[in-house]
């Protein structure tokens, strides 16, 4: 089974976020990363671009697909992780930690407290997980 921190929520498109204050810091799962196999391109938005919630934000390249990236809430990009551009492996390396690709300032906080909990992610990967 595929790293599931505790602390973090969870899209069923298999993005993580996590509350940092007022901003939320958001990536891809091991399991996505897993499954898409290695990343070699990571197109993200620009600062200051709105993002709205189930709605693509960038794209991953794998050497095996290309993904879509979707917002888990509304709101505006306040941080993008522009490493990704020159080392699109850190998402395999380290996608919880390095590997992270967008910080958002969400105009509506409370659709955090929507997304899956870790045991709920856990029980939708241990479905199919899709």
């Amino acid at each position: 089974m595929a790293n599931v921190p505790a602390e973090l929520r969870y899209t069923r498109e298999h993005e993580w976020a996590k509350a940092e204050g007022g901003r939320v810091r958001v990536g891809i799962t091991a399991y996505a990363q897993e499954q898409l196999g290695d990343i070699v391109f990571v197109e993200l938005p620009k600062t200051g671009a709105k993002v709205t919630r189930m709605q693509g934000f960038g794209v991953v390249e794998s050497v095996k697909a290309v993904s879509d990236l979707f917002a888990p809430l509304d709101g505006t990009v306040a941080e993008v992780n522009d490493t990704l551009r020159q080392a699109p492996e850190l998402v395999n390396q380290d996608p919880y930690g390095k590997g992270w690709m967008i910080v958002i300032t969400p105009s509506q906080p409370a659709q955090l407290d929507t997304l899956l909990t870790a045991e709920q992610y856990e029980a939708f990967l241990a479905g199919g997980g899709h």
